[in-house]
């Protein structure tokens, strides 16, 4: 499946960086319905403001992110490190362009929010932009190389060229763009957007190619099955320059799965690949011939937690307040777990970044979780907010933070708040001319 390709990818290519370089290197608030079904709300549209206890918890989380997105980025180059130790201090020099995509929609929030100054932060988003397109910042027709140095811009030893990775920096590119309403930015921003050659990375087929390198051509992996592919689909459809045909759109299958009654599509993968096109795309009360993947979504939170509570008799740290899997760090290493079904070696470790990734999803129950990890497990925290992943039996934490899940829990918490990541994002002409072509009404 695709999906297991594409983390086999960026996992082979950690583990080459750790080898060859050490350790080192490496405007829709939401109300809330009373309990259905098996117990998830449903959002509204009408909007209604938080609970003050509920909205200070989210806000001290995008607070603590911010900071890692701040704080662990080359101010020369805005490039964001792919990790780094959850108390700061941290010296390597790693970043991961997913990173840096969502570093720069942190940039949007944390200018409504007021968490910097709105010049500091346009200047930081303009370095950014300005270095993605200079020379030494290697691309080929237009996409990235996964991980590259946040000094030099140098691509990382053996790193691939990713279109999903380039699709995630292109969401945050494209969210400076729209938020910040500045001439310069905006004009950076198309040009990089408008200069990806998006078929050349079908490579004559229907389907994209999930990676390439200089040295073995394009992968033979693709993205032809559901996961966290729809933002790459509709960003190369609704682009103006080269754009992939919309019947592209049908050509990856939806396969469903059922999990204790719960119908839903998605494949034997964690559960961020039903929260990362979510993050940008607004899908809530969208349809297209297929699905409500917003719909989809909360399922398919709801199906995890439930897989998680299945597990409760062998992991007591299990609860209704503390669940949540989904790739994150192991004591063994990165690795791709969850369920259901259940993949990777499940070892009763919770991964924050799983529950606070589908807070629209399922608010009351996520926010319970960080409120749980928040008031009863204190080394879970850090200054950067919840470390990537801790075990609650074995009191084993890790001492890192990565920024992709760092990134999706402070996105989705301003999304589940205000809504303001999907309403400057869908602001952009080309993800509305993207999703009529293909369809949603």
């Amino acid at each position: 499946m695709g999906f297991r390709r594409s983390r086999t990818i960026e996992r082979f290519t950690r583990r080459e960086i750790l080898a060859l370089c050490g350790r080192a290197a490496l405007a829709y608030p939401f109300t809330w319905l009373p309990p259905s079904g098996r117990g998830f709300r449903q959002p509204l549209s009408s909007p209604k403001a938080l609970p003050a206890s509920d909205d200070l918890l989210l806000d001290q989380m995008e607070r603590a992110a911010f900071q890692f997105f701040w704080n662990e980025a080359s101010p020369a180059t805005g490039l964001v490190k792919d990790r780094a130790l959850a108390n700061g201090g941290d010296q390597r020099t790693l970043s991961s362009i997913a990173a840096t995509g969502f570093g720069l929609t942190a940039l949007c929030i944390a200018a409504e929010r007021g968490y910097a100054s709105r010049a500091q932060l346009k200047a930081r988003a303009r370095v950014t932009l300005e270095f993605l397109l200079s020379p030494r910042m290697p691309s080929v027709n237009g996409f990235f190389y996964h991980f590259i140095d946040m000094n030099s811009g140098s691509r990382a030893p053996n790193s691939e060229l990713s279109s999903i990775d380039s699709a995630i920096l292109l969401c945050g590119i494209l969210s400076v763009r729209q938020y910040f309403q500045d001439r310069q930015i905006a004009s950076l921003a198309t040009e990089i957007y408008q200069r990806v050659n998006w078929p050349w990375m079908l490579d004559g087929r229907d389907t994209f190619a999930m990676a390439w390198s200089p040295e073995k051509g394009f992968t033979r992996a693709r993205w032809d099955t559901y996961n966290e592919l729809m933002m790459l689909y509709l960003l190369a459809i609704g682009s103006g320059t080269t754009p992939i045909p919309p019947s592209s759109w049908a050509a990856w299958a939806r396969p469903t799965i059922e999990y204790q009654g719960i119908s839903y599509i998605s494949g034997a993968a964690p559960l961020f690949i039903h929260q990362y096109s979510h993050a940008w795309f607004d899908f809530h009360n969208k349809q297209d011939a297929y699905a409500n993947y917003f719909d989809n979504s909360v399922k398919a939170t709801q199906a995890h937690k439930l897989f998680c509570l299945s597990l409760a008799g062998k992991f007591p740290g299990y609860s209704d307040g503390l669940w949540g899997i989904t790739s994150s760090d192991s004591p063994h290493g990165y690795v791709a777990w969850g369920g259901p079904p259940a993949q990777g070696p499940i070892d009763g470790t919770v991964v924050p970044a799983a529950a606070a990734g589908s807070a629209p999803f399922a608010f009351s129950e996520t926010l319970k979780v960080m409120r749980t990890i928040r008031d009863h497990y204190p080394f879970a925290w850090k200054r950067y907010g919840f470390v990537d992943a801790f075990n609650p039996s074995t009191k084993w934490v890790n001492p890192d933070v990565i920024g992709i899940d760092t990134g999706i829990s402070m996105l989705m918490a301003e999304n589940a708040r205000s809504g303001l990541v999907w309403r400057t994002f869908m602001a952009n002409p080309e993800a509305q001319r993207a999703m009529n072509l293909v369809g949603f009404h």
